[in-house]
């Protein structure tokens, strides 16, 4: 067999029984999570565009909208992932060479669930399905330094996902994954330079089109079954040879992505806490401060600290501010908190951050590298104008997987996101329902996500 039916194979004969028990948690934590950003994201101008496409060109109302309406399920699964991904908050998993964010993969496989009047078992069961093959994927064929983008090896994982939620025979699935791998190879510019709105919407386009593969797939269509080895196929084309034994793969994966404690680019995870704590210590005063150095992890520093993948300094936008580690760790210090409100407009081009920022330095530190994914390790110093100095080192944060995020912290952070736009009502419903998920259908859960209605609509 050719490795896309070696891993069609894999994907149809998981169950929900082959989920421990700790990988079951694991998964309706990072759905409670997903579904918070996506409700506390419903006011993002990208939300708004995608919002007057969708009224302008319709669709068959099959399946829900969060926030209200109802659409094709291609249509849904882009608009909700696109929701799931605007505020950047949600979950990542760290590979040696690349990084990725598999809950992106939710607003495909609710549509398909919810179009196939699956169970809460299925949603787990896909989408755990879907965090595995992206995370696999990202591990042994990663794709960032050829200058492609992660939403690369997305493809292949979202259409898994979604053709598993369709219920898709083997030969059906081999074809969904062929047909969305081949068609999506995107560019890695997305997230360098100066950063556009299509950074928040480029992994919501691949869910798009992988759920449109998956049900031409369904309906019998063909895709190249040696996507991954054969003749300029995704190894000979980008990633060199690489093997997966699909056949010894599991569903567990889950248990190694992280949340987010922070609304940030992930890899700042670690220095955000550092930051935070050292200005609870020393009472530190913004005004104070003369200059804050940061010592971290190659990759990092390449993304979002002035590295290969542009200046960071010269900030004006939300997309650019959430990948700017001075940005980020300036408007920690001034405001105590990095949450959405940390990227409206007004509050980026405020004098007080654009000048602190510019006190930031941030190097890369080779012996740090060396222990990345394994941890986030940093070192941060903060120089105050009196000649006193802070120091803290830091391996981690609370809610990377060596510090798991609990399902009390996870609802926490979902009341925090989802109330002010949906209600405590609503909020309350929606966490019971999701605690509660092997025990409803998800037209359950999406009846209450498609009332959960904001103003801004």
């Amino acid at each position: 067999m050719t490795d896309v039916q070696n891993l069609a194979t894999f994907a149809v004969q998981s169950t929900y029984t082959d989920l421990s028990v700790e990988a079951r948690h694991h998964i309706k934590i990072r759905i409670l999570d997903a579904l918070g950003c996506a409700l506390g994201a419903q006011a993002g101008p990208p939300i708004a565009i995608l919002r007057a496409q969708l009224a302008d060109f319709g669709g068959n109302p099959l399946t829900t909208l969060i926030g209200g309406g109802k659409t094709a399920p291609d249509r849904a699964a882009l608009y909700n992932a696109a929701l799931v991904r605007y505020l950047d908050f949600n979950d990542s998993y760290l590979a040696q060479g690349e990084t990725c964010h598999p809950s992106d993969n939710l607003g495909g496989v609710l549509a398909a669930c919810e179009y196939a009047g699956g169970t809460g078992k299925d949603l787990m069961t896909a989408l755990a399905l879907a965090y595995q093959v992206q995370c696999r994927l990202s591990d042994v064929a990663p794709v960032r330094a050829k200058g492609f983008d992660h939403t690369t090896q997305g493809a292949y994982a979202a259409a898994a996902g979604v053709a598993k939620a369709l219920g898709c025979d083997t030969r059906q699935m081999a074809n969904a994954i062929a047909i969305s791998g081949t068609a999506q190879n995107a560019l890695r510019v997305t997230r360098t330079g100066n950063l556009s709105q299509w950074k928040g919407m480029a992994y919501p386009n691949t869910v798009f089109v992988a759920t449109h593969a998956a049900f031409l797939a369904l309906r019998g269509m063909t895709g190249p079954e040696a996507v991954f080895e054969g003749n300029k196929g995704l190894m000979d084309a980008i990633t060199g040879p690489f093997q997966l034994d699909w056949s010894r793969e599991d569903l567990e994966i889950v248990q190694r992505t992280s949340i987010k404690k922070y609304n940030a680019e992930f890899h700042s995870q670690s220095a955000l806490e550092g930051i935070l704590e050292l200005r609870a210590r020393g009472n530190i005063q913004p005004a104070n401060i003369a200059h804050v150095t940061v010592d971290t992890f190659d990759v990092a520093f390449d993304i979002i600290g002035g590295g290969e993948e542009g200046d960071k300094r010269h900030i004006h936008t939300k997309e650019e501010a959430d990948h700017s580690l001075p940005y980020m760790l300036a408007v920690a210090l001034l405001d105590g908190e990095v949450t959405p409100a940390q990227y409206a407009p007004e509050r980026i081009v405020r004098d007080d951050v654009q000048h602190l920022l510019r006190a930031i330095t941030i190097r890369p530190n080779a012996a740090l590298s060396r222990r990345f994914p394994a941890e986030m390790p940093c070192h941060i110093s903060i120089q105050l104008t009196d000649g006193r100095e802070f120091r803290i080192e830091k391996a981690d944060y609370a809610g990377f997987y060596t510090r798991p995020c609990t399902w009390e912290q996870a609802a926490a952070k979902f009341t925090g996101l989802a109330e002010p736009f949906v209600g405590s009502t609503t909020t309350a419903s929606l966490i019971a329902l999701i605690a509660n998920l092997e025990e409803i259908s998800v037209r359950d859960l999406t009846t209450v996500l498609g009332a959960a209605e904001h103003a801004a609509h």
